[in-house]
C-alpha cells in the first residue's frame, strides 16, 4: 500500500472525524439555529451515505466477494456482511446510556441560557459525547477502508460523514456549556468526540491491513453500507424531518443523492 494513499486516508478521515468541533464553534458564534439549513444539510448528508451504500459499497463488496468466492457464496455473504453492519450499529445504539442519545439535536439558543451548573445537564453532555465518540469509531474505519480502495469514494464518504457531526458536536456542546458555563470544556470535550474517528482508521490500519484481501475488503464494505444506510435511517433522516420546513428535507436528500451520482458518473 502506498504511503501517499495512506496519508490522505488518515487525513479524510481526521477532518471528518474533527467536524464535531466545527459544530461546538458554531454554536459559540451563532445567535440562533438556522433549522432550514441544518434539515437541508442533514438530508443532504443522508442521501449521499444511502446512495453511494446501494450503488456503489454494496456493489464494490459484491463484485469482490462473488469474484472470489462465486456467485453464490459470494452474493450470500455481501447480504450477511450488509445486514451484519445494520446489526453492530444498532447494538452500538441499544447499550449506549439514553441520556448521552447522540440523536437529540440541541438549538444553539440553548447557549444564551444561564449557566447554572446543572449535574444532570453535564453527566448528559457527557455521556452524549461518549455516545458519538463510540459511533464515530467504525464511521472511522469505513472511511479510511474506503479511501484506501477508492480516494473519490473516500472522499464522498468522508463529506457526508462531516455533515452530519457537525450538529453532533452541538449537541455535546450545548448540554455542557449550560451546566458549567465553560466554552472550553465544551469545545474540548465535543473536539475529542470527534477524534475516535481517526482512531478507528488507525485500528483499520494496525489490524485489518495486514490480512486485507479481496474476501475482506468485500465483507468490509459490505458492513460498511449496512452501517451508513442505519445511520441515515435511523439518525440522520429523523433529525432532519424535526426541523422541516416544506419538505426541504427531502429535498436536501435528493440533492445529496444527485451530487452523489454526478460524482460517480464524473470522477470514479
Amino acid at each position: 500500500m502506498e504511503l501517499e494513499g495512506v496519508a490522505l486516508a488518515f487525513s479524510l478521515t481526521l477532518l471528518a472525524g474533527l467536524a464535531t468541533g466545527v459544530g461546538s464553534v458554531l454554536a459559540f458564534f451563532t445567535s440562533s439555529t438556522n433549522t432550514k439549513f441544518l434539515s437541508w444539510a442533514l438530508g443532504f448528508s443522508a442521501g449521499v451515505m444511502i446512495y453511494v451504500s446501494m450503488v456503489e459499497i454494496f456493489v464494490k463488496a459484491k463484485d469482490s466477494l462473488v469474484g472470489e468466492l462465486g456467485e453464490t457464496q459470494g452474493n450470500w455473504l455481501t447480504v450477511i456482511g450488509f445486514f451484519a453492519g445494520m446489526i453492530l450499529i444498532a447494538l452500538i445504539d441499544k447499550f449506549i446510556p439514553k441520556q448521552g442519545n447522540p440523536h437529540e439535536l440541541k438549538k444553539v439558543e440553548d447557549m444564551n441560557k444561564n449557566p447554572n451548573g446543572d449535574g444532570a445537564l453535564l453527566k448528559m453532555g457527557t455521556f452524549t459525547a461518549l455516545a458519538i465518540a463510540i459511533h464515530n469509531f467504525p464511521e472511522g474505519i469505513a472511511t479510511f477502508t474506503a479511501a484506501l480502495q477508492d480516494p473519490s469514494l473516500g472522499i464522498a464518504i468522508a463529506v457526508a460523514i462531516a455533515i452530519h457531526n457537525i450538529p453532533e458536536g452541538i449537541a455535546v456542546s450545548v448540554p455542557i456549556y449550560f451546566a458549567t458555563g465553560d466554552k472550553k470544556k465544551a469545545f474540548k470535550l465535543s473536539f475529542l468526540s470527534g477524534l475516535s474517528e481517526p482512531i478507528g482508521a488507525l485500528a483499520a490500519f494496525l489490524f485489518l491491513m495486514p490480512f486485507l484481501s479481496e474476501v475482506m475488503f468485500g465483507m468490509i464494505f459490505a458492513g460498511v453500507a449496512g452501517i451508513m444506510v442505519f445511520i441515515s435511517l435511523d439518525e440522520l433522516l429523523p433529525a432532519a424531518k424535526k426541523y422541516d420546513e416544506a419538505h426541504t428535507s427531502i429535498y436536501g436528500l435528493i440533492a445529496g443523492m444527485a451530487v452523489m451520482a454526478l460524482s460517480l458518473l464524473l470522477f470514479i
